[in-house]
């Protein structure tokens, strides 16, 4: 059985938002099976800063819905997307 690394684009839903706490709420949100290697962060416009986790799931895992999933219900995240995908 293989990983999957995925870059995934978490958007907050305000300027104000601190990044840093919704970082550990990001993480604390995983499913079971899923880490967090490492967060980026990109500066998007008007002191909009989105969060690029590269998050790391099993291969039979369904890939990175339940990644998806969990983090939209986090507060403050106003959309997730993901940006690229690849085994490892």
């Amino acid at each position: 059985m293989g990983k999957v690394a995925a870059k995934i684009k978490v958007m907050p839903n305000s300027p104000e938002l601190d990044l840093d706490s919704l970082e550990d709420a990001l993480e604390d949100s995983l499913p079971e099976g899923a880490k967090i290697k490492g967060f980026e962060r990109d500066d998007v416009a008007f002191g909009l800063v989105a969060l690029l986790p590269t998050v790391i799931v099993p291969d039979d895992a369904g890939g990175t819905e339940a990644v998806e999933e969990a983090f939209i219900e986090v507060e403050g995240v106003e959309s997730v997307s993901v940006e690229n995908v690849g085994r490892i």
